[in-house]
């Protein structure tokens, strides 16, 4: 256990991280492994929680070889013979839903899902590079995309479903609320909003723990972005509104176990930063905006970092969002040029 700082949070486990195709018990029957990624996040962090005869897994990593390699390790030699009995993904981004096909296939099992997430999973991994759609470079070039950035984004169009094994053609819903006996113990569905549609999380009062997804990340705050499929979107609003329920309704002693970064307690305090850290956002967004801006001028606002080319189209759906959400505070307004080029002002 460990303080960093003037961090509110306390960390769990740091020096038990598990090795790859290995795992760590983080509570009564709750394991913790690490799958590998590319990039800054370099890993996701999986869950297997005792059900019974078997286990449930919570999320499942890319569709990659050296993954699959970490899942036959762990399913060979740390489950003590017992069978998987179902595959919960939190969202639907690949990290998470990468092998749960594969998983449910080879176990003969459900995956278990909400159902937006559910849907524009597979709606997103069937389209194919040559499936481009014109509103959607219609989308980007409003944004302030220029004829490379578009060919980029043409380039890298269809690539989602290559990290995901096929969904199973049918699933199991899972709404807010719902309780879910797994093991004998009550697992509590809780949905949030804006980075993914339904993202569920898992709260078990008996063992005072929350499997957070990428929700309540400790660290970094999840991407919240705008997206052409739904262009006038607002998921920061429907995200602060869930980081201020989730503060309302969660117990402050809970040990989250987030799918990035480290295990910690603190969630009511990190529920708290991630809704300020918003809010600063948005105010150095309206300064910026003085003198109109496109989404893709407005990076200084939101991010210390500098934006690579990976980052860029993240960095884009996130610059919307936060201008969306100012527009229907009625404190931006936008004009769109005869480029159809949004430009954005103090109102």
């Amino acid at each position: 256990m460990s303080k960093r700082g003037f961090d509110p949070l306390t960390y769990r486990f740091e020096d038990q991280l598990p090795d790859r195709g290995a795992v760590t018990e983080v509570a009564d029957g709750v394991l913790w492994a690490r799958m590998p990624m590319w990039g800054r996040l370099n890993h996701i962090n999986v869950w297997l929680v005792r059900d019974y005869d078997g286990w449930t897994i919570v999320d499942t990593g890319l569709n990659r070889d050296d993954v699959h390699e970490c899942w036959r390790s762990i399913l060979d030699n740390h489950l003590d013979g017992k069978p998987i009995k179902r595959v919960i993904a939190t969202h639907l981004h690949s990290d998470h839903t990468g092998n749960a096909g594969w998983i449910c296939r080879e176990n003969e099992v459900e995956l278990w899902m909400s159902r937006s997430d559910f849907y524009m999973c597979k709606v997103m991994a069937a389209d194919g590079p040559s499936d481009v759609p014109e509103d959607a470079i219609k989308f980007y070039r409003r944004a302030g995309f220029d004829e490379a950035r578009l060919n980029r984004y043409r380039e890298r169009f269809g690539q989602f479903g290559a990290n995901i094994s096929e969904l199973p053609a049918g699933y199991r819903r899972i709404q807010d609320g719902q309780y879910i006996d797994i093991g004998g113990r009550e697992w509590r569905a809780v949905i949030g909003h804006g980075h993914a549609p339904e993202h569920v999380c898992l709260y078990c009062p008996e063992l005072k723990i929350i499997i957070g997804g990428d929700q309540i990340l400790p660290k970094i705050t999840p991407n919240v972005s705008v997206n052409p499929s739904e262009p006038n979107a607002n998921p920061l609003r429907d995200f602060l509104n869930s980081c201020a329920r989730f503060r309302e309704m969660l117990p402050p002693d809970l040990l989250v176990l987030p799918a990035h970064e480290s295990l910690y307690e603190g969630v009511h305090e990190r529920l708290t930063e991630l809704i300020d850290w918003h809010e600063v956002a948005l105010e150095k967004l309206y300064d910026l905006c003085a003198e109109p801006k496109r989404a893709v001028d407005v990076f200084p606002a939101l991010f210390k970092s500098k934006i690579t080319d990976t980052s860029y189209f993240p960095a884009t759906g996130e610059s919307i969002a936060h201008l969306h959400c100012a527009q229907e505070r009625r404190v931006l307004v936008v004009d769109e040029d005869d480029n159809g080029v949004a430009w954005w002002r103090q109102a």
